[in-house]
């Protein structure tokens, strides 16, 4: 492992989470500690949303980073072949993106670059942001924390009144979760409550 951490940083299209994100994200780059490259969905590469336009994320991105951004199944590719980065991390990580991963669908530039990751027995962090965790992704979830070299940001549900399904990673977890996970443990504890 290099001095600073390489870091593979997938943002799948929960686009109601990216602010939180991309808070983290500000923090991580400010502490030197970190080497971070950018990967976006498909979605999250294109698509303009009342949170905020496409463009506008990848150009935050690109000033946070200060590297290319990954946002192509070719280009997610030959990640693990070169080993590019010490630990991948998906964060948000939607539903669509649990059950593609629990199923080894790989079709997205996130679900590539996770597959491609794992080629070298590398650890990948998920930091989960969707509104079915405690119904349709609840089994997807249950499959990958069962899954070696996948660890999960600890999460919660966000609004059980108004979303008694919904869960959300705690996103301020994400630094601790990547050291915990390149010593091959999962952080705990996994549950919080708001």
């Amino acid at each position: 492992m290099s001095e600073r951490i390489r870091i593979g940083f997938a943002m799948t299209g929960s686009f109601c989470t990216f602010k939180r994100v991309l808070s983290i994200l500000d923090n991580m780059n400010q502490s030197n500690r970190y080497e971070i490259t950018a990967i976006l969905s498909e979605h999250s590469a294109t698509m303009d949303t009342k949170f905020g336009k496409a463009s506008a994320l990848y150009e935050h991105l690109s000033e946070i980073t200060k590297r290319p951004i990954i946002n192509s199944i070719a280009e997610a590719e030959p990640i693990g072949p070169q080993g590019l980065f010490d630990v991948l991390v998906v964060a948000p990580c939607t539903g669509n993106t649990l059950a593609k991963l629990s199923n080894s669908i790989i079709d997205t530039t996130v679900t590539m670059a996770v597959k491609s990751h794992l080629r070298k027995e590398r650890p990948v962090v998920l930091a989960i942001s969707t509104n079915d965790g405690l119904s349709g992704s609840a089994e997807n979830i249950g499959r990958l924390l069962n899954r070696k070299h996948y660890y999960f940001v600890p999460f919660a549900q966000d609004a059980p009144k108004e979303k008694p399904r919904s869960l959300v990673a705690n996103m301020e977890l994400i630094p601790e979760t990547i050291n915990s996970a390149l010593k091959n443990e999962q952080f705990q504890p996994l549950l919080f409550t708001k």
